[in-house]
């Protein structure tokens, strides 16, 4: 079988490795790495990852779809992911995905709503963009909120939602309301597997930036100002008696 992975890919990998006491453990990021050059984890994928650590294409094929940051299917430029977990779904998140679902599907061949994880363009190819529902993404405070490559826009509304995914198909990358500045799919996944811009001016452009909203910090903020502590934890603690069986 022809290796769809060139040189640097392969040194990456073994880099990977090297991470850790155990090859096995070196998955995860091994499946990110995959991710980055294919835009999703193909068979070719699965059996590369396998190859290099000493794994079963079963076992590495346990790991890639229990996780649902590893897709099955190419992706687009970008990854718009929305929140439809509890607090997000009530404050607007289910009819923000719907009006995305119907608004980026009436630009495909067949014009019906775009399901979850399918894409809107050509998978990989500027402009193209894949869209999903998200459980949890940790943000309630900011709710609704969706993430483009795992990066947060907050406080969105329909309309904004809307702007925000025409802007990305017409080639723009606006700022994420706070983190680092919008990389692609497959630069923000080479990032999760560990590599980084080796110039320090550009490292440092990548990840510097606000990561903290307001909103966020707000109650540690008051609780400075007045003065306000936890109680200091005991020294020791008395384990519970267990009863006997």
């Amino acid at each position: 079988m022809t290796d769809v992975f060139d040189t640097q890919t392969h040194e990456r990998a073994e880099a990977i490795i090297a991470r850790y006491p155990q090859a096995r453990s070196a998955l995860l990021p091994m499946l990110h790495l995959v991710q980055s050059v294919q835009g999703f984890v193909s068979q070719a994928g699965i059996a590369f990852c396998a190859q290099k650590l000493d794994l079963s294409t079963a076992e590495v094929s346990a790991v890639a779809t229990f996780y649902t940051m590893y897709k099955r299917k190419p992706c687009g430029e970008h990854l718009v992911s929305v929140c439809t977990n509890t607090l997000c779904a009530a404050l607007g998140g289910d009819a923000i995905y719907t009006r995305l679902k119907e608004h980026l599907g009436s630009d495909t061949p067949d014009g019906k709503p775009l399901g979850h994880e399918e894409t809107v363009g050509t998978p990989g190819e500027s402009g193209s963009v894949t869209l999903e529902h998200a459980e949890c993404l940790a943000a309630c405070d900011l709710g609704p909120v969706l993430q483009v490559n795992y990066e947060y826009y907050d406080n969105l509304t329909e309309d904004k939602a809307v702007e925000l995914v025409d802007a990305l198909r017409a080639g723009d990358k606006p700022a994420p309301t706070r983190g680092a500045p919008l990389r692609d799919f497959k630069t923000a996944e080479l990032e999760l597997a560990g590599f980084f811009p080796e110039d320090e001016e550009t490292y440092r452009s990548t990840v510097d930036a606000p990561t903290a909203a307001e909103e966020t910090v707000r109650g540690a903020r008051m609780a400075a100002d007045n003065g306000w502590t936890a109680p200091a934890m005991p020294a020791k603690v008395a384990m519970p008696e267990v009863q006997k069986k």
